[in-house]
C-alpha cells in the first residue's frame, strides 16, 4: 500500500486505492485457489495497520500527503476481499497486526485503543492475532471490542530475541486478557514468525524450540484448568 508512487505508479495505477484494489484482487484469486485445493487456513500478515497507533508514523504520511483515512477505508475493502475469498472457497481465516520483527527490530509502536473498534467490527476474519511481547502494544483494554465470534490470539512469547519468559508472568497475562476476553475465545502463540525475512531473527534454533515449548506448557496449565 506504502509502495504506490505517483510519478512512478501513475501510468498504471492512477491512484494509490486503484493499486490496492489491483492488488486485493491477485490475492484474494489465491487465497480461494489454495483454500479450494484444502488449504484449512490462510493467515494475512497486516504490518501497515499499527502504523496508524504510532504518532510518529501518522505525521510522516501525512507530510507526505498521504490520505490516511482513504487509505484505511481501502486496506478494510482490500483485507475482506481477500479474506472473503478464503471463506467462501472453506478455509479458517486469520488476521496478525504486525509491528515490525525482521533481525529482531520493530517498526511501530502504540496500542490497538485507537482502532480496535472498527478493525475488530469491520475486518471479517475468524483469529485475530495480535502482538503483545512489549509495553509499545499498550493495554488489553481494547480487547473489549472484540466480537464475541472471534478467536484472539496473544502474541505474548517474542520472536526478537532468544530470552526465555517465564512461564508465571505469561499465565498472569493471560489472565489479565480473560478479564475482557473469556478463555474459550483466548489463545497463546509467539507474537509474530521467527524468521520474517530471509535475513531471520536473533534467536538459535533452540532457543526457537524452548520458546515452542514454553507456549504448549502454559497453553496446557491454563487451559486445561479452565
Amino acid at each position: 500500500m506504502l509502495c504506490w508512487q505517483a510519478e512512478v505508479s501513475a501510468q498504471a495505477y492512477p491512484s494509490r486505492s486503484d493499486f490496492i484494489a489491483d492488488m486485493a484482487g491477485l490475492i484474494a484469486d489465491e487465497a480461494r485457489m489454495l483454500a479450494e485445493e484444502g488449504v484449512p487456513y490462510i493467515h494475512l500478515d497486516a504490518p501497515v495497520y499499527t502504523h496508524w497507533a504510532d504518532d510518529k508514523l501518522v505525521t510522516k504520511y501525512r507530510a507526505a500527503g498521504i490520505d490516511l483515512p482513504r487509505m484505511l477505508d481501502d486496506a478494510i475493502a482490500a483485507d475482506n476481499r481477500i479474506l472473503d475469498a478464503a471463506k467462501t472457497a472453506g478455509a479458517t481465516t486469520g488476521f496478525h497486526l504486525c509491528r515490525g520483527n525482521s533481525m529482531g527490530r520493530w517498526m511501530a509502536e502504540g496500542g490497538y485503543d485507537r482502532l480496535a473498534e472498527r478493525m475488530f467490527n469491520e475486518i471479517r476474519c475468524d483469529r485475530w492475532l495480535l502482538e503483545y511481547d512489549s509495553e509499545r502494544a499498550g493495554t488489553f483494554d481494547p480487547l473489549k471490542y472484540a466480537p464475541k465470534d472471534k478467536m484472539i490470539v496473544l502474541g505474548l512469547v517474542t520472536t526478537k530475541t532468544g530470552a526465555l519468559e517465564k512461564r508465571d508472568d505469561i499465565a498472569r497475562r493471560i489472565e489479565a486478557a480473560a478479564r475482557f476476553v473469556p478463555l474459550d475465545r483466548l489463545a497463546l502463540s509467539p507474537q509474530c514468525g521467527f524468521a520474517s525475512s530471509g535475513r531471520g531473527n536473533p534467536l538459535s534454533e533452540d532457543e526457537q524450540w524452548a520458546k515452542l515449548k514454553l507456549v504448549t506448557d502454559v497453553t496446557q496449565q491454563i487451559w486445561s484448568r479452565a
